[in-house]
């Protein structure tokens, strides 16, 4: 099998937008030397999308594009994937799935910021309130690889990183 060959782990950090996940995976890059794959960003970059979605105010991700443009790079191993949906990604190739989590009054402020307003607004802040990526998480992976990680401040962040390295560190590939 493809995971028994990869010399590093590969890690899904997932989360409601505005919880962190890119500061987390790019601190957490930085750290450990492993690729950060920030997915919103190739999506728009290799034209992985079925369009624009008026409503959600957002790129209609391919989610067969997505995953067919990132198996090699998966099969390799020592990646940090970063994307506030976990449910499509095949189950093999990850090692670690982070699920980062706000208080609600931290990420209305954050995702304000950003200018969402109205129903993308609002529907984000109930997605964290109802732990909608966190079930997401545990329904599509092992539980035992599912960790939820609180982000509501920069040392929240440090914190998570350094613990997350020190995860890196002790890897060991399957036997």
């Amino acid at each position: 099998m493809a995971e028994n060959r990869r010399k590093k782990p590969n890690i899904l950090v997932t989360g409601t937008p505005g919880t962190g996940k890119t500061t987390t995976s790019s601190s957490l890059a930085e750290a450990t030397q492993l690729r950060h794959i920030n997915i919103g960003e190739l999506i728009i970059e290799k034209n992985l999308h079925d369009g624009w979605d008026d409503q959600f105010d957002c790129h209609v991700i391919n989610e067969d594009l997505v995953c067919d443009e990132l198996e090699d790079l998966m099969e390799e191993g020592g990646n940090i994937v970063d994307y506030h949906g976990c449910d499509f990604f095949p189950m093999r190739w990850f090692d670690r799935v982070v699920v980062l989590q706000t208080d609600n009054t931290v990420l209305y402020d954050r995702l304000s910021k950003r200018g969402y307003t109205g129903s993308k607004l609002s529907n984000n802040i109930e997605c964290e309130i109802f732990q909608v990526l966190l079930e997401e998480a545990k329904e599509s992976y092992p539980e035992e690889i599912v960790v939820a990680l609180r982000s509501d401040t920069v040392d929240d962040i440090t914190r998570n990183v350094a613990s997350l390295t020190d995860w890196v560190r002790s890897w060991q590939p399957k036997a």
